[in-house]
């Protein structure tokens, strides 16, 4: 079953999108090639939900991490060896040199360029496949979780066919030359060469998503079996901020609820997101903002935090909020194991309302111990109410007061907060003065 998460959810958390401003996507897009792009747009659309792969692949970023490897072709140059491996020529081989003869006859008598772009294009591809044999001589053969790959691709170079054409180069070769190194590579080669080419994309890959990892000093979290129900981490930071604050996570089955309050700017929001994109890195297997994570893995993952109103389908804020909920609610009663955030639950109603439907719908959710769910509100109230529950677990944000002045600390603490310094603020901003002619 494919991983849940949809475009709200993605949405809520910045997951997707290359020319997104912050996109967690834009932070690992530094990949070189056309196809290593297309490789990680499919990775980010497709989360694994069974522990092997998502451990199997960690230990592949974790692998080129430690290896330290540059990515070695040029993009102007590849490009022009992957056309030109990409193009087709006849099968018949005497009908490929016919063609071969005539872009050089017309090159000669009507200066047609068709026969120097074959030749430049043949000599990218054989640079190309040199500057590839130099970099798999730098990947270990042993305790490498890319092995099997690694061994597909050494005997591909390594064919006595493909090291003739590599010695000889593409350089100075003579039109019968053109005509036996062209028909080898683009056909009686052309999956070997598929194959090379979707080895680099995925070099590619592992190169650009792991020095992301070394630089920003992000982890690998460990997938765990569904039935373990599992989500913790001793530090959980957001990966897009060069100054988080990391906090802690610790939720099982048998404390599955975590309750969430803090004033504004405190840090909740920052914080769910913060848990909402590790959760969906890890079921990649791509490194995380996190230390010391480990995870049971999900059916899907589902969010609630920049909910807005829906003019063309005339849904007011609150009651967008409703359908939320209500989704949320369809996923988990069908028994899907999800990990589910609400950000300041009904916050588009009446206090009155708000309170009631956020300790309704919490007391509801806190029975399927098969799931995890963050919930955040302002109505403190709300959390004295459920105090009695035994699978939650209650932690703020706090507010250090500074004289008049609030200070955040972004550091999570249990309980439940009490701070209430909103009219604090307003003062402080002289708004009310404002509004007098002060």
């Amino acid at each position: 079953m494919s991983f849940i998460a949809d475009k709200q959810t993605t949405d809520d958390l910045n997951l997707l999108g290359k020319y997104k401003p912050n996109s967690i996507y834009g932070l690992f897009s530094k990949v070189r090639t056309p196809g290593g792009e297309r490789l990680l747009d499919a990775m980010f659309q497709q989360p694994f939900t069974n522990p092997e792969s998502i451990n199997s692949r960690s230990s592949l970023f974790r692998y080129f991490q430690e290896k330290e490897l540059s990515f070695p072709f040029l993009p102007a140059a590849f490009r022009l060896a992957e056309e030109y491996l990409s193009g087709g020529v006849s099968p018949n081989l005497l009908q490929s040199g016919f063609s071969v003869i005539r872009k050089k006859m017309m090159a000669v008598f009507l200066r047609d360029e068709r026969y120097a772009t074959l030749i430049a294009g043949l000599e990218a591809a054989i640079d190309m496949l040199k500057q590839l044999s130099a970099l798999i001589a730098s990947i270990d053969g042993n305790n490498n979780p890319w092995k099997q790959q690694l061994e597909t691709v050494r005997k591909v170079l390594t064919d006595t066919r493909l090291s003739r054409v590599m010695q000889q180069g593409g350089k100075s070769v003579t039109v019968m030359q053109l005509i036996g190194y062209d028909y080898l590579l683009r056909h009686t080669l052309r999956h070997e060469m598929d194959l090379l080419l979707n080895a680099i994309y995925e070099i590619d890959v592992y190169i650009a998503v792991s020095a992301v990892a070394r630089e920003r000093k992000l982890d690998y979290a460990t997938a765990l079996p569904a039935a373990e129900s599992v989500l913790q981490a001793e530090a959980l930071w957001h990966p897009g901020l060069d100054k988080a604050v990391a906090n802690p996570v610790h939720l099982y089955s048998e404390s599955n609820v975590l309750f969430l309050t803090g004033a504004n700017m405190a840090g909740k929001s920052t914080y769910m997101k913060s848990l909402g994109i590790a959760v969906y890195l890890a079921h990649m297997g791509f490194p995380v903002a996190a230390r010391g994570m480990e995870f049971s893995v999900r059916d899907g993952l589902y969010s609630s935090i920049n909910v807005s109103d829906n003019l063309n389908m005339g849904y007011s804020h609150f009651y967008a909020e409703v359908l939320r909920v209500k989704k949320a609610a369809e996923e988990v009663s069908r028994g899907r194991n999800m990990v589910v955030i609400f950000d300041e639950l009904f916050k588009g109603t009446n206090v009155k309302d708000a309170y009631d439907a956020t300790l309704s719908v919490t007391a509801s959710f806190s029975k399927y111990h098969n799931c995890v769910f963050v919930i955040s509100t302002h109505i403190i109230e709300v959390g004295e109410a459920l105090a009695s529950y035994p699978n939650l677990q209650f932690a703020y944000m706090p507010t250090v007061m500074v004289g008049n002045v609030p200070k955040y600390p972004y550091l999570l603490k249990q309980g439940i907060t009490s701070d209430r310094h909103g009219m604090m603020i307003v003062m402080n901003e002289g708004i009310l003065d404002m509004i007098k002619g002060k």
